[in-house]
């Protein structure tokens, strides 16, 4: 895979260059990640703030998570579109939703979490790593 890679909203009005490869990609099977994905399970590439580099303007949006942090998210004001999820305590460490990137290779989760709530007609392939919860 050959970095940058870019990525865009839905209606192109974010776009952004991922500069480095993802720490690791996760699958969020919880009822929230299946709310915002409107699917199974939401995917999550966990990468540092400085790989990556944005345009445009994002709104925020943030909800209290089960372990009492706050779940912060940035997304497109005109699509909707959801960019990334952060800790505002941790802004370095940034959970963005890649499947808005132009090229999706990297996008082969590496551990699945949350599983006791995963839709019960998915089967996580053997060998990939899961968590019932948060790890």
């Amino acid at each position: 895979m050959t970095y940058p890679i870019r990525g865009a909203c839905q209606c192109g009005g974010v776009t952004y260059q991922l500069l480095a490869p993802p720490k690791m990609v996760v699958a969020c099977h919880c009822k929230e990640c299946q709310k915002l994905s409107t699917s199974a399970f939401s995917i999550t590439a966990m990468v540092d703030a400085k790989d990556l580099v944005f345009q445009g303007e994002m709104k925020d949006w943030s909800r209290l998570a089960d372990s009492g942090n706050t779940s912060a998210a940035k997304f497109c004001p005109t699509c909707g579109n959801r960019i990334y999820h952060y800790d505002p305590n941790h802004p370095e460490a940034i959970k963005l939703k890649p499947s808005n990137l132009e090229n999706t290779r990297i996008i082969e989760p590496t551990l699945h979490v949350w599983t006791r709530e995963k839709q019960d007609w998915y089967q996580i392939p053997e060998g990939v790593k899961q968590f019932e919860g948060q790890p």
